[in-house]
């Protein structure tokens, strides 16, 4: 599940490391045509439905990886751990839904079924410094967890729910708070005169320990490379990583 996910990538860490308006020439009128600029999608930054993989160092090693695995038009599970140990047991769970990305759960491998199902029981959007804040309408207790159109504002999601297995043997209680902001300059130390959408999270849950922030950081996604680019974390450690490679498989 999720926690074991970032717990993971944390350990990993610490034991190695638009188009603009366009004007086109008419043949029929002695002016040009002009085309409203294309609206930027979270597509085109994490890539999450092309093979795409990449690697992040910290200290001078690598300290995690990623890759995405496409199941459908519209699903896609991402994998996250040790380079040294790939594949990982473990798998997060995305649907595509309109204007939607939504988090399913997570499951043993990539493409594999869900193990775990997350569900919410609240969610709330709001600006970019999580005021005015409202309800999100339900899909079927999914989590909201990115817009696949990226608005020229930041905004704020903020969700609550449980993690259970399909027998509901356990529960887990969770809450996810995130801060998108829109595309900006970026670099890191590998990689200048990037366009990256930034993501800050902070995440809560009772996994086998009293209810309590157990993450929070900034992640930032690369334009046509994908994620972690930066990985700015204060929680449970200070601790940062840059996206070195970058590849398709």
């Amino acid at each position: 599940m999720r926690m074991k996910l970032l717990a993971a990538t944390i350990a990993a860490a610490l034991t190695v490391a638009g188009v603009g308006t366009a004007a086109v020439a008419d043949s029929t009128d002695s002016g040009p045509l002009t085309h409203p600029a294309a609206v930027p999608n979270y597509g085109e930054y994490s890539l999450m439905f092309e093979k795409s993989a990449g690697q992040y160092w910290a200290g001078g090693s690598a300290a995690g990886q990623w890759a995405w695995t496409p199941l459908s038009a519209t699903e896609s599970d991402i994998s996250w751990g040790d380079p040294a140990t790939w594949p990982p047991k473990s798998a997060e769970h995305f649907i595509r839904s309109g204007d939607w990305v939504l988090l399913d759960g997570y499951n043993d491998g990539a493409g594999k079924p869900l193990t775990q199902i997350q569900r919410v029981t609240s969610e709330k959007i709001g600006d970019a410094n999580c005021n005015n804040l409202q309800p999100i309408p339900s899909a079927g207790g999914r989590q909201h967890y990115v817009k696949w159109n990226i608005p020229s504002t930041g905004y704020c999601l903020d969700a609550t729910g449980t993690i259970k297995p399909p027998n509901g043997s356990t529960t887990v209680k969770f809450r996810h708070l995130q801060k998108w902001s829109p595309p900006q300059a970026c670099a890191n130390p590998y990689f200048t005169a990037q366009t990256c959408i930034t993501q800050f999270e902070q995440w809560w849950d009772d996994n086998n320990h009293p209810y309590s922030l157990q993450l929070s950081r900034t992640l930032e996604l690369a334009k046509g490379k994908g994620m972690a680019f930066t990985n700015h974390t204060t929680v449970p450690v200070n601790w940062n990583a840059d996206a070195r490679y970058y590849w398709h498989y």
